[in-house]
């Protein structure tokens, strides 16, 4: 599988959690399908401090994958659809793809 040499992450910001079950459901499936595409957690909640602008952050998940192309293959792939799914039903998000430069 030919990459970039830049590292992609995904950045999620919990916004709402609706349906805490489903939500962990879908925390125990979904680190197997990160692993799969190289990717591994950096950061998983705590404390947040907000110096600039407008976004008020409520929780955020920031995955590293191995290159750019890598973390958008995870997030559209079939693997993760019906995680994806699942986290859907369990809540609402932002999310951004981005890579390092």
């Amino acid at each position: 599988m030919k990459t970039n040499s830049k590292l992609g992450y995904c950045l999620f910001n919990n916004i709402e959690i609706n349906d805490p079950e489903k939500l962990e459901e879908y925390k125990s499936k979904v680190v197997q399908s990160v692993e799969k595409f190289g990717g591994k957690y950096l950061s998983i909640g705590g404390s947040i401090r907000k110096v600039e602008g407008n976004w008020n952050p409520q929780y955020i998940v920031m995955i590293e994958f191995p290159s750019y192309e890598l973390a958008n293959q995870w997030y559209d792939s079939s693997e993760y659809a019906d995680l994806k799914a699942l986290r859907n039903i369990a809540g609402k998000y932002d999310g951004v793809i981005f890579h390092s430069v």
